[in-house]
């Protein structure tokens, strides 16, 4: 195919000084995958994370938010707590859901039966006693094996346990690095939405003695260790400094 003549100058332009519009890059073709940091204040970062959180119809990976705005973790974090705090202050029909390194926009828990209604599903999850009782075992104490679930509650809970994966309120998270290699479970991000809570930050907190909460920190501590591990939080997230002994 013959190319295009070059557009004539305008009267009165010297020849060879015609003006061409450039031609149109796109981010792709530039190389460009993301703004620099410099060039985002902090409303305008808060601002694009909301649009790619409500794009995005799918739980997203703080180091994909990363990576996409070229923006260090202390910047994002502060953006995903600004619009936290925004959604729940302004009494706004949506909240900011987070578990370990994914966040996802969700519906207000107040405004669940008004979602359900328009979808056609049950306003409520029937589970029985022990499915409950499991349930809380895995949310305060995840990563968590199936023995270890069950030294806890005293009783088997094998069934209890299959009907929460089938529901999918607790997932298998990894192997524990002990003999036979079990699962370990944890909750879900479904089973944030489905109680309502933020994340697992937001979960009822016991008064305990003292030495109690000595020990339970170190546990925490040491949870936070095996989900990095495992690969349920995110490596680039530096670990809290443990408590002194």
């Amino acid at each position: 195919m013959p190319r295009p003549k070059p557009a004539a100058p305008d009267a009165g332009e010297p020849a060879g000084q015609a003006h061409a519009s450039p031609p149109a890059v796109s981010a792709a073709e530039s190389g460009v995958t993301g703004l620099p940091a410099s060039l985002l204040a902090a409303e305008q970062l808060r601002s694009v994370v909301e649009s790619l959180l409500f794009v995005a119809g799918r739980p997203l990976q703080a180091g994909e938010l990363r990576r996409l705005l070229a923006v260090d973790d202390k910047r994002l974090q502060a953006a995903l707590s600004a619009l936290a705090q925004e959604y729940e202050r302004g009494g706004r029909g949506i909240r900011l859901q987070r578990l370990s390194d994914q966040v996802q926009l969700v519906s207000a828990p107040e405004n669940a039966r008004f979602v359900a209604a328009l979808l056609g599903l049950p306003t409520q999850a029937k589970l029985t006693t022990a499915s409950l009782e499991t349930l809380a075992v895995v949310a305060y104490r995840q990563p968590i094996t199936r023995s270890q679930i069950e030294f806890i509650r005293g009783v088997n809970s094998d069934r209890a346990l299959s009907n929460l994966l089938q529901y999918g309120l607790v997932m298998e998270v990894g192997r524990a690095a002990t003999v036979g290699r079990p699962a370990l479970f944890g909750t879900t991000l479904d089973f944030l939405g489905q109680f309502g809570i933020p994340s697992l930050d937001a979960l009822p907190t016991p008064e305990l003695p003292p030495e109690v909460e000595a020990i339970e920190q170190q546990r925490a501590s040491a949870a936070r260790r095996i989900r990095r591990a495992v690969g349920t939080d995110d490596p680039d997230q530096p670990e809290p400094p443990s408590e002194p002994t």
